[in-house]
């Protein structure tokens, strides 16, 4: 057999289709036809899809259910509002029941008695009740509507007619004439704030009765505004500020200067405050207002401890007083501070404020900064 012959027989067996193991190609089965292997990104983007498809799967799931737990709550609002109606309408025919059971066991005992019949009611008659649109002059729905607003009121009630609405803003309005509006601020008070540029004060007490109470609003006016920015400066404090104690001490101090001034104002509006301590107050308001804070610390101080003699060691060494021993007790030198308990707080939060108040209105002088 020559060379040409033997290798194209070998040519020929390689060609040759080789017959499918059972062992080896085991594997080889589950592959796709024509792949001998699988990528891992394949893999990877199968197994990505199969994770992606669960989870819409579940969030469709749970839509389901939170709209049918919706569905099952706004029916259950809604039988709940049907009962809370019917058991409203069978209060009110109760209601109306009994009334008329009343009404006609009314008449029997009258009319069995002999007296007269009773008359009836402005709505069995249709006429207005008593106080309502019939006394004075009517008024239209839009205007009854602002003038309700106005009064921050609520303009139509459930069921309401218009002599209702009408028989309401009345009363209303009698009730808002009756009681003073308090004024907004720290303190409220029935004394009307004036403008800050009227709240300058002069040293001299007025006489009349009307420059007093001008002289009160301003002086209402003042300390409403001190305490308001008093407040306004220690909420705008950092939040690990405010927790520490200097913190809630500074909080404490104008929560408790706020409360004890309330008496203060409530002389102010009754008028009803010494001249001698009204007279310190004002010098001290009006020291505080120019920036001059040594000396309204100066009349605090003559307001506080006065300038009676104060006794110190022996004053009694023999049988005969000593010259001047007399004004160790004159009562229009004597401190107004020690007078009484609540004197003494409102005083001590006037002090408070004033300290306060060189902090957030520095003065020009360096030298009128109180220690």
């Amino acid at each position: 057999m020559d060379f040409a012959a033997l290798m194209s027989k070998e040519i020929a067996k390689a060609k040759a289709p080789a017959a499918p193991s059972s062992g080896s190609d085991t594997n080889s089965s589950s592959k796709a036809p024509g792949k001998k292997y699988i990528r891992r990104a394949d893999e990877e983007a199968a197994r990505i899809a199969a994770y992606n498809e669960e989870q819409a799967r579940l969030e469709k799931e749970r839509e389901e259910r939170m709209a049918q737990k919706r569905k099952l709550e706004e029916e259950e609002t809604e039988r709940r509002l049907e009962r809370e109606e019917k058991k409203r309408r069978l209060a009110e025919e109760s209601r109306k029941k009994r009334e008329e059971e009343e009404a006609s066991q009314e008449r029997e005992r009258r009319k069995r008695i002999g007296l007269p019949e009773v008359p009836p009611k402005p709505s069995e008659t249709g006429t207005p009740e008593e106080g309502g649109g019939d006394q004075g002059e009517d008024i239209s729905e839009e205007e009854l509507t602002e003038k309700l607003r106005e009064l921050e009121e609520p303009i139509r009630l459930f069921g309401e007619t218009h002599n209702g609405r009408l028989r309401r803003y009345k009363k209303l309005l009698e009730r808002s004439l009756e009681v003073q509006k308090m004024s907004d601020g720290p303190i409220p008070t029935t004394l009307e704030p004036v403008p800050e540029v009227e709240m300058k004060i002069s040293t001299t007490l007025p006489e009349d009765a009307e420059g007093r109470h001008f002289l009160f609003r301003q002086l209402a006016s003042y300390f409403n505004m001190v305490l308001s920015q008093w407040e306004l400066a220690l909420a705008k404090r950092d939040v690990t500020v405010k927790q520490s104690l200097q913190g809630r001490q500074a909080y404490n101090a104008m929560v408790q200067s706020r409360e004890n001034m309330t008496p203060l104002f409530r002389k102010f509006e009754k008028s009803d405050i010494n001249n001698s301590v009204l007279e310190h107050i004002v010098e001290i308001v009006h020291k505080a207002q120019q920036r001059r804070y040594v000396d309204a610390n100066d009349a605090y101080l003559r307001l506080s401890i006065g300038k009676a003699a104060w006794p110190i060691g022996v004053t009694m060494v023999g049988i005969h007083e000593r010259s001047a021993r007399e004004k160790l007790h004159q009562g229009d030198k004597q401190a107004h501070i020690l007078s009484d308990e609540v004197t003494r707080k409102y005083l001590q939060s006037i002090k408070r404020c004033l300290s306060f108040a060189q902090t957030r209105w520095p003065p020009d002088d360096q030298l009128q900064i109180m220690g």
